[in-house]
């Protein structure tokens, strides 16, 4: 094999049967003769037996083809161990489809690869840049938007601009020409991250949960002119003449001027400064490299993904993909004066005028239609109106777009026990938005998976996206260590932002359950662990089930269940939710297709939860039977042993899909100054590269202390102290693990150490309690002043006498725009009164304190 880290993907061959939808394995099936043999090591001369295999998989794909006709059994193509380069896609057809009822299988041995990479030699120290390598491009390599080094993505050269700018019509007029004379201006990206603003960190982009980017199309002297239709994607909006306040596309802010700061900037040889960090430079043809301490570049095996698209099937049926690697691929419309003007979920408004008619159908003229319908992120590995299609026992790995696409019309499918990780956007999309009531996609199987340490580039992606679609199950699987949502259900909800009705379609009948979901929302806000919108059924009989999946561990702001605009009968049913920071499940939406004032049907029913809602009906939204999580413990073990993935997947948890390194950098880091010390918080690494993070290295100034993980993600926030008063500080953050630490952080923005004028926080607000027979539910709203400091913390003292103290992410980002806390008090007793006592903390100490009292039940 040409690379020097070998990552193995096959598993246990027991696994095999239990993922075959229907077929017979091949060699018991009499056609065994039919069969397809393909090596790296093989030559397509030959005549493609086990004796004699072909080396390349179009020459197999041949034979597959020649001889699926005169098969009396399931044909399969034996692909063995080694590594498959493309040059270009492997198109399937409905020629390569299964006869008679029969299968064709393309089944790999452990460690077999098929790779859309270019492999990157003859490095060298470049001249009077200590620390930085070059090499000249692969032939075939014109642009990648990602480079791996022994199986480890590396960070494309990122860094503050080196000037402020104001935003013009065009784009930005800068401080200072700086930037005039970077090289190749039409390569280099701003990027504008959202995510809620906390601290000094600002918000950007077109909404919390997006992530934009935007290349420049020019620069001269202090102008800086954008590349378009990106930059007038991402900062225009057609209003309704008569809603005050509201875009058409009612996805979003509509007053899109702070939106237009950017967060940094993006693939400009001049901020190469840290190892760990690459740059193409496509006029010169040569890559850029400053390597990691150890890294010994001539040995190392270095891979820049070259097609955008390893395999692409249209009307293909009766089809198997089996114990295989998809890796090394990008997607370059991100480059190009397109951008990624992100609307939600990778999906994005594109187009000369997609600003002004895409997606938004009868409420302006000309409105392309349906409703809602902006530009899908496509598939590294694309399915178009399949049916009968499998992806099993396989690893989705090292690709720079959606991982598997099932695009629209795509039926019979499943897609059951694989790795989906390191992944630049949506890990499974399933269907699509452009067909509301036409489309028919429909009985797809996503079942025990692992989905994980993604997005990584497009930040604002989903481990699994599903459109309109029917009869859908997506079920035990395991989603953990991911950048914004995890599930992503439905479409077309928003107009009841204008009290309109959603969108119709003709969605039903789908399922998600029995999903482990932990540590997500780590990079961007306003999502969920299930997000679902828009109507999914007729009734509640054929609306969405959400049910036993156990979901906890959500770091940005938003809900365990997400039920968003126009969510139309769904079932919450049996879930455990916990750790959740604003809502365990929310939240309720007038209902405007019969204009009677109810809210969109929706059922809530047994689940456990720290939320603790009591029973009722709220015009339509029924609340029953539900079970207050007292603590994680105390949930029911038949619940919490079936989520997630099946005995025999398993496995899945230890399978490596990535090579071994120190974990990506922190992001979004925040800062404030006190007498002497800063305060200090960030959104974790989520990719790891096979070592668990240990601990996070927090630089201020000249000061750098290490912060256990465990520390962090109880507490939120680190304290570096000992710093000069009256010195500006600047912070940064690197996340660490067994094999060193990862690039440092973007830098916050600089704040200055001093002694506080010890005005201590106003009293929360909107205090209540919700008991059960030995817990209480305390739920209260952030107080509007919070004195010198933003809250750290929240103290409750219980009647009982206990102390209890609020640490966590949600205790800093539910107040800047004051949304609820929640918190489980547990060990009280029966039937007995209590008085709670809630205060919030600052650098000063404790505030003005909210009284709540309760009495348990009996």
């Amino acid at each position: 094999m040409k690379r020097s880290v070998q990552l193995a993907v096959g598993a246990a061959a027991a696994v095999i049967s239990a993922v075959a939808l229907t077929a017979t394995p091949a060699d018991a099936s009499g056609s065994h003769g039919a069969d397809v043999y393909v090596s790296p090591h093989g030559n397509d001369r030959l005549s493609g037996t086990s004796a004699q295999p072909v080396r390349t998989l179009p020459r197999a794909q041949e034979l597959a083809r020649e001889r699926a006709g005169h098969a009396n059994g399931d044909i399969t193509v034996h692909l063995a161990a080694g590594v498959f380069d493309l040059s270009q896609p492997l198109k399937f057809d409905a020629r390569d489809s299964g006869v008679n009822g029969h299968r064709v299988i393309w089944q790999g041995s452990r460690g077999t690869e098929i790779s859309g990479g270019k492999q990157v030699t003859g490095w060298h120290a470049v001249p009077g840049k200590p620390g930085l390598f070059s090499a000249p491009a692969p032939k075939g390599l014109d642009n990648t938007r990602q480079l791996y080094v022994n199986g480890v993505r590396e960070q494309r050269a990122q860094g503050p601009l080196p000037v402020t700018v104001k935003a013009t019509a065009t784009g930005y007029t800068a401080s200072a020409a700086t930037m005039a004379g970077w090289r190749n201006p039409t390569d280099i990206e701003f990027v504008y991250t959202a995510g809620e603003a906390l601290w000094n960190i600002q918000r950007d982009g077109l909404g919390q949960w997006t992530e934009p980017r935007c290349p420049i199309g020019s620069m001269s002297d202090t102008t800086i002119t954008m590349a378009q239709p990106c930059w007038d994607n991402s900062t225009k909006r057609v209003l309704f003449p008569d809603i005050p306040g509201r875009s058409v596309n009612m996805v979003g802010p509509y007053d899109l001027t702070n939106g237009r700061h950017p967060t940094y900037v993006e693939n400009a040889f001049e901020v190469l400064d840290t190892p760990g960090e690459w740059y193409l430079d496509r006029s010169s043809h040569t890559v850029y490299y400053m390597p990691r301490p150890g890294e010994n570049l001539r040995t190392a095996d270095v891979e820049a993904p070259a097609l955008e698209q390893l395999i692409t099937a249209t009307g293909l049926h009766d089809v198997s993909f089996r114990g295989i690697q998809f890796e090394y691929a990008t997607w370059l419309t991100p480059s190009s004066p397109e951008g990624f003007s992100e609307i939600q979920a990778g999906y994005t408004n594109t187009g000369p005028d997609g600003w002004a008619v895409q997606g938004l159908c009868q409420f302006v003229p000309n409105g392309k239609c349906p409703y809602a319908s902006w530009t899908p992120e496509p598939g590294n590995i694309t399915v178009s109106g399949g049916s009968g299609v499998e992806f099993s026992d396989s690893a989705f790995t090292h690709l720079g777009a959606a991982g598997l696409r099932l695009a629209d019309n795509t039926a019979n499918t499943m897609v059951r026990g694989n790795v989906f990780t390191d992944i630049s956007g949506n890990g499974i999309e399933i269907g699509g938005v452009d067909q509301p009531t036409t489309g028919s996609t429909h009985d797809v199987q996503v079942l025990d998976n692992h989905l994980y340490g993604l997005p990584r580039e497009f930040h604002g992606g989903v481990a699994i996206l599903n459109g309109y679609s029917q009869h859908d199950v997506i079920s035990h699987n395991q989603i953990d260590h991911v950048a914004y949502s995890a599930i992503s259900m439905g479409w077309g909800g928003w107009p009841d932002k204008i009290k309109v009705a959603a969108t119709p379609n003709n969605s039903h009948d789908n399922i998600v359950s029995d999903n482990l979901i932990h540590d997500y929302m780590l990079s961007l806000d306003d999502g969920g662990g299930i997000y679902t919108q828009g109507i999914t059924g007729s009734s509640l009989a054929t609306g969405e089930k959400v049910t036993g999946n156990v979901i906890y561990g959500q770091l940005g702001l938003g809900k365990g269940v997400y039920t968003d605009n126009g969510n139309t009968y769904e079932n919450i049913v049996g879930n455990v939710i916990y750790g959740v920071a604003y809502a365990d499940v929310g939240t309720a939406h007038v209902d405007y297709r019969d204009n009677l004032g109810n809210n969109d049907p929706t059922l809530i029913q047994g689940n456990y939860w720290e939320q603790g809602d009591k029973d009722g009906n709220n015009k339509g939204v029924i609340t029953q039977d539900n079970h207050l999580l007292a603590n994680p413990s105390a949930a029911p073990k038949s619940i919490m042993d079936n989520a997630g993935l099946e005995p025999a997947y398993r496995g899945l948890l230890s399978r490596s899909a990535t090579g071994n390194g120190v974990p990506a950098q922190p992001t979004r880091v925040g800062a404030f100054a006190a007498d002497g010390k800063v305060y200090v918080t960030w959104n974790p690494s989520y990719a790891f590269n096979n070592a668990a993070l240990d601990s996070y290295l927090v630089t201020a100034g000249s000061r750098t202390v290490s912060i256990p993980a465990a520390q962090f993600d109880k507490q939120g926030y680190a304290v570096v102290d000992g710093l000069a008063n009256g010195t500006s500080t600047v912070v940064t953050v690197r996340a660490h693990n067994r094999f060193g630490a990862s690039t440092p952080s973007l830098p916050a923005a600089a704040v200055t150490p001093g002694p506080l004028a010890g005005k201590v926080s106003d009293a929360p607000t909107g205090g209540k309690a919700v008991p059960s027979a030995g817990a209480v539910s305390l739920h209260w709203t952030p107080p509007a002043a919070m004195g010198d400091t933003p809250i750290v913390a929240y103290v409750i003292t219980v009647s009982d006498g206990r102390t209890i103290t609020v640490n966590g992410r949600d205790a800093l980002v539910t107040q800047p725009t004051a949304k609820g806390m929640l918190r489980v008090v547990d060990g009280l007793k029966p039937a007995t009164a209590y008085t709670f006592t809630i205060a919030a903390v600052t650098a000063d100490g404790p505030g003005a304190a909210l009284t709540v009292t309760a009495t348990t039940l009996s």
